[in-house]
């Protein structure tokens, strides 16, 4: 289970991108996908269509696993991992080695 959500900014800690930082675009917890802004890109070969008369070649993201990336720490700039914590009788996700909330 991973706590990372849409929009949380992300490093990459393993692949052919590691070291390259984005912003999460999208959390799939069935297929355990993430989708990361400007990470993983590949070529995609479309047909002619209306929106895209000419056909040809587009580079777009493509999902990675979750183990594959880690919080930003906006703090150090480096990757950390997440928990949860209980303040106030809600439950914050916090940075493990700091232990101060990232929400």
């Amino acid at each position: 289970m991973t706590r990372i959500r849409k929009g949380d900014e992300v490093i990459v800690v393993a692949g052919a991108d590691k070291g390259r930082t984005g912003r999460v675009l999208n959390v799939d917890r069935k297929k355990d996908r993430v989708l990361v802004e400007g990470v993983n890109m590949k070529w995609k070969h479309v047909r002619p269509s209306q929106e895209n008369p000419q056909g040809g070649r587009i580079q777009r993201e493509y999902p990675m696993n979750p183990s594959n990336i880690a919080f930003l720490d906006p703090e150090s700039g480096k990757g950390t991992r997440l928990g949860i914590a209980i303040e106030g009788g809600k439950k914050v996700r916090v940075a493990r080695p700091s232990g101060k909330p990232v929400d």
